[in-house]
């Protein structure tokens, strides 16, 4: 009941950036019957076999809160029905762009958006459900949800778990209330020992806590040979002799960064080509605009829907769609990860650095410290202290193209030799249901 009525006073405080948001940016206005009074069995396309008819089989649920941990918890899935297709497995998320993701990539399976943690909403959609399994990407804790999903039988568990160290002093101030809902956790793979730390000290019990590494480096992709990518190089127009420079995922600030480079670079190297990929899709119109002010045209993804004929050094593309930055890596040379010049801490470098790709980032990636270390220790990354590093990075690739090819080469190493951690969480899962574990490639064999 006390959390109920604290999460209704924290609703009360934020509804005015709520409402400034749905009327700004149409946000916050979807799935508001899901989110704050649960899910019903008439919610779902397809249908979901009724849990507590006799026969039925058990659901795993699996929560990803948005698009990044929707694309995390896609090969995860996917390996999960393959060593236990007895179950139905079901999708939440938590905001449109992850939503719409998770329906795209999960036709085949229920999606919807999860309820919030007011008892009411969980209880109904735990009704709902009756699932044997909630698997929660990386770190969602929503005391009331595990607590209830415990009294109904569930098993609860946290794949590819992450807590930084704000984020555990932060629940440390709140240990009276939290340390009771880290102990009620019933598996936690972490991506490494220092997070396996934290979680033990926020009050996870230690039994539960294990290392299985990183899944991005599993999902992160190797092959630039695939329809999608060859799709979006037609639609670009993109020509051999380009040198492509994504720089993905950004956040306010790095957009002008990357114009100030290319402006410099493309004076002199007019094989260069620019792609902008902004992490939120609120900002795509005033990208677009500080595109336009830097003197370059501006050529839109969402836009154009007939391929160019030809791309020019004067015209920058703007990747406005939400989902696609993971192919559009496969098209790059040159890769600058964003949210690493700002206070976000990053995003995942994984990606580019799987497709082989020269990968830079800035000071601050806290959020994949370790991702981060293993790639500089191997000389698979650039880490840029200052913005005018970015320039000297994208230059020393473009005069340098054999020391852009190592970079690359190294980058990509690191992530194969990283691989395997969604082999062991769907062990550690399948030994949490209480069910004989068969490896992955035995059942798909």
């Amino acid at each position: 009941m006390l959390l109920n009525i604290l999460y209704c006073i924290a609703l009360w405080i934020a509804s005015p950036l709520v409402i400034y948001r749905s009327a700004r940016y149409g946000r916050y206005r979807r799935g508001v019957r899901q989110k704050f009074f649960g899910v019903r069995s008439d919610d779902f396309t397809p249908p979901l076999a009724d849990p507590a008819s006799a026969g039925a089989a058990p659901v795993a649920w699996f929560h990803a809160v948005s698009v990044g941990e929707v694309n995390l918890v896609a090969g995860l899935i996917d390996a999960f029905r393959k060593s236990h297709p007895e179950y139905q497995v079901v999708v939440s998320t938590a905001t449109d762009t992850g939503y719409d993701l998770a329906k795209s990539r999960f036709v085949d399976l229920p999606v919807f958006f999860c309820p919030l943690d007011f008892t009411w909403a969980v209880d109904q959609t735990l009704q709902t459900l009756r699932p044997r399994l909630l698997v929660l990407a990386e770190l969602e804790l929503w005391p009331n949800l595990i607590k209830h999903a415990g009294q109904w039988g569930c098993r609860v568990a946290i794949a590819n778990g992450r807590l930084s160290e704000r984020s555990a002093k932060r629940y440390g101030r709140f240990s009276a209330l939290l340390a009771h809902t880290f102990a009620r956790i019933d598996w936690i793979g972490c991506q490494d020992a220092e997070i396996a730390e934290r979680f033990i000290a926020c009050g996870a019990n230690a039994n539960a806590v294990a290392i299985t590494g990183s899944i991005k480096f599993d999902n992160a992709p190797l092959n630039r040979d695939t329809a999608e990518i060859s799709r979006i190089a037609r639609w670009a127009a993109v020509d051999p002799w380009h040198q492509i420079f994504i720089a993905g995922s950004t956040q306010s600030g790095e957009e002008e960064i990357a114009l100030a480079t290319y402006r410099q670079l493309s004076a002199v190297h007019r094989e260069l080509r620019l792609v902008i990929v902004p992490r939120h899709r609120e900002r795509f119109d005033q990208v677009a605009a500080l595109i336009e002010a830097a003197g370059f045209q501006v050529r839109r993804r969402s836009e154009h829907h007939i391929p160019a004929e030809h791309w020019g050094w004067d015209t920058v593309i703007l990747v406005d769609t939400v989902g696609e930055l993971r192919n559009w890596w496969g098209i790059s040379r040159i890769a600058f990860v964003g949210g690493s010049f700002g206070e976000r801490g990053g995003q995942n470098m994984l990606e580019p650095a799987g497709y082989g790709s020269a990968v830079s980032f800035g000071p601050n990636t806290q959020n994949f410290r370790d991702i981060a270390r293993r790639l500089l220790a191997a000389g698979g990354a650039v880490r840029l202290n200052t913005p005018d590093d970015l320039t000297t990075f994208v230059g020393r690739c473009l005069d340098e193209p054999p020391a852009a090819d190592t970079l690359g080469r190294q980058a990509r190493t690191v992530v194969m030799s990283h691989r395997g951690a969604t082999e062991k969480t769907v062990e550690q899962l399948g030994r949490l249901l209480g069910v004989d574990v068969i490896h992955i490639q035995s059942r798909a064999a």
